[in-house]
């Protein structure tokens, strides 16, 4: 069977989902990479530091003859290995370095010696990359946004997810965006964030077409940036706001703040310790917003929720989380959204339950 050709066709790469081996260095690949790209280095971080030093001090000649040197015998074989399982596992992959060069094709080589072609992308990390950045760019430009706003608890992101063509913001950055947003499994990098964002564009507009639906957020969305661009954009679009009564925002927050990170927790850490780390989870919380919520509301609401915490521990009860849950809504974030809302008003072209709003979205 003739060997697939090596490819500098990003988009392609991208929109298709395309397995991804990215040999670089694992503090490279930390720093940021691409949506279900693998990291299987040629070198690790000491060897690529070395190799760095001698390349600066001796030359490239040198330099490869250390790597070779550094990365050779039993370890040379175990990075083959490594390589070899990527391919029978993702037989329509590619793999890539920064640049698309020496190590690329040294990866490409070593492949070869253990009988398989694979084949790589030209230019590497640093070409993709710059792609990503610039589709990005020209799609914020030249895409057409409708924000779904609505109170904290009305579901947006369970309505979000019905909409014709969305992009979940949070998803991406893996935070829900409040002091509570935090998940059990980190935040991806600023780098890792921005690509998620502008593949997920590119797939909204060449998968899908026509507006593109997002969730009302900040600038910031935990500790990841929204591009200025985007908030820009965001800023002026239409605004479509999502409406549910109280009883239903306490039980889509005590869903997802109460009995799902619970249930995160000890799956991650077991009973006892996720216990524990699930408690400090929602008291650190409340505890983050402690200024803005006054010395005497905060100390009302921490001894609510430390209440309902050992309800919880003792019964299995969630019930009484509600009285905090309400208690946090009506005294703080219901003021805080009423007022932002007002400074809005005049974009907003639709206003109800989910129904009508995804009903709305889909026949506009």
């Amino acid at each position: 069977m003739p060997s697939r050709p090596d490819t500098s066709d990003y988009l392609a790469l991208f929109l298709n989902d395309a397995p991804l081996m990215d040999v670089r260095a694992p503090v490279e690949f930390s720093k940021g990479s691409f949506p279900g790209a693998i990291n299987a280095p040629l070198m690790n971080d000491e060897e690529r530091h070395r190799v760095g030093i001698c390349y600066k001090e001796k030359g490239q000649d040198e330099a490869i003859r250390l790597g070779h040197q550094l990365v050779a015998g039993d370890l040379k074989a175990q990075r083959i290995e490594a390589w070899r399982r990527f391919t029978a596992d993702h037989p329509d992959g590619y793999l890539f370095c920064f640049r698309g060069g020496l190590r690329s094709r040294l990866s490409q080589e070593w492949i070869r010696e253990a009988g398989l072609d694979y084949p790589l992308v030209t230019g590497g990390y640093k070409a993709m990359r710059r792609f990503l950045i610039d589709s990005l760019e020209a799609l914020v430009e030249s895409s057409e946004f409708v924000i779904l706003s609505g109170r904290t608890g009305t579901g947006k992101t369970r309505v979000l997810q019905q909409l014709p063509n969305p992009v979940d913001l949070e998803g991406l950055a893996n935070h829900r965006g409040s002091s509570f947003g935090r998940q059990v499994t980190p935040q991806p990098s600023q780098i890792d964030f921005e690509n998620r964002l502008a593949v997920a564009m590119l797939k909204a507009h060449h998968h899908v077409g026509g507006p593109v639906y997002l969730e009302d957020e900040s600038r910031m969305v935990g500790r990841c940036a929204l591009p200025e661009s985007l908030r820009e954009r965001m800023t002026e679009a239409s605004l479509m706001v999502l409406d549910q009564p109280m009883e239903e925002r306490i039980h889509i927050i005590r869903e997802d703040y109460v009995d799902q990170m619970a249930a995160d927790y000890a799956e991650r850490d077991g009973e006892e310790a996720g216990w524990l780390n699930f408690r400090d989870y929602l008291l650190s919380a409340l505890d983050r917003i402690r200024k803005r919520l006054g010395g005497e509301r905060h100390s009302r609401l921490r001894q609510l929720m430390e209440d309902a915490l050992d309800i919880q521990q003792r019964t299995a009860d969630v019930a009484a989380h509600h009285q905090w849950i309400q208690a946090l809504l009506e005294n703080y974030y219901d003021p805080m959204y009423d007022y932002q809302l007002d400074q809005k008003k005049g974009r907003i072209v639709m206003q109800g339950g989910p129904e009508a709003i995804i009903e709305w979205a889909r026949h506009r």
